[in-house]
């Protein structure tokens, strides 16, 4: 049998049945559908009143357009403050945890050190450890240096982070390594080889990385209200439900809210979406 030949008959195998297809593409889109309706709804909610979001019968769609949510929350909320401090602590939490990870997974990939295995294992180890555990230590710390309600404590404790520097490591150990001797041989240093050898070649697991630490940092809610006590300090996450209380409840600019929130990991995501595929694809190539 020749080549195209069997080529074809894997294809056909792959395609299956007409009825198996059809079947399969409509479970994903109810799939997708399912997914979505919460999502349009959060739209549709803030474009409402506040006396028709919770109206009989249900309106998936609003009658029109109703805007003074978004004027509410941007002319009578703290949000656009909110909003800068969760950009400014996402960032800068990803950032660095990147570098740390990048640093971390490159020593454990291509560097032979005594105890590497015992202290590689140690870090991954810390990934069964629920993050209530160490709430109360990291709080007693930042109380004794003084950093509550600053945005030291709120990016500083969450830039080491275990997942990233296994994702590195796995990720480098697909990566030659007599390409880093040559560039040694050619009498690059290793700060060198890292920042323009190890660096531009770690791009997929950067964008893995990125997305993964930009999510749960722009989300987190817990951190924040234990650290934070000033409103000015406040994250969207912790912002954003102080808009209900028994005395103002503002559901149309809490979902105004809710939705401008998200922009920021669908914007990132989409951006990096083939890289992050791509980088969750090759770290898993070698272990």
């Amino acid at each position: 049998m020749s080549a195209p030949e069997v080529t074809t008959m894997a294809q056909r195998r792959l395609r299956g049945p007409l009825a198996v297809r059809v079947l399969g593409n409509a479970w994903l889109i109810a799939a997708v559908a399912a997914t979505l309706v919460p999502f349009l709804y959060v739209i549709s909610a803030s474009l409402m009143p506040n006396d028709t979001i919770f109206s009989v019968p249900f309106r998936l769609f609003p009658r029109s357009l109703y805007l003074d949510n978004y004027a509410y929350l941007v002319d009578e909320t703290g949000f656009v403050r909110w909003f800068l401090n969760s950009g400014i602590i996402a960032l800068a939490r990803t950032l660095l945890a990147i570098a740390l990870s990048l640093s971390a997974g490159y020593a454990f990939a291509k560097f032979e050190f005594r105890f590497k295995k015992l202290l590689f294992g140690l870090v991954i180890g810390t990934l069964t450890l629920p993050i209530y555990v160490i709430l109360i230590p990291l709080f007693n710390m930042m109380t004794t240096l003084g950093w509550t309600d600053t945005y030291w404590a709120l990016i500083l404790p969450f830039t080491a982070q275990a997942i990233g520097v296994f994702l590195a490591r796995q990720y480098m150990l697909t990566i030659p390594t007599e390409l880093i001797e040559a560039a040694r041989i050619d009498g690059a240093s290793e700060w060198t080889i890292f920042r323009r050898i190890i660096v531009p070649l770690s791009q997929p697991t950067i964008a893995v990385m990125g997305i993964l630490f930009f999510t749960a940092s722009w989300n987190d809610y817990l951190w924040p209200l234990i650290t934070v006590t000033s409103s000015s300090m406040f994250t969207v996450s912790l912002g954003l439900p102080a808009l209900i209380s028994p005395y103002n409840q503002h559901y149309g600019s809490l979902m105004a809210g809710s939705f401008l929130g998200t922009l920021p990991i669908i914007v990132i995501f989409l951006v990096f979406q083939k890289r992050f595929i791509a980088g969750i694809l090759a770290g898993s190539l070698k272990g």
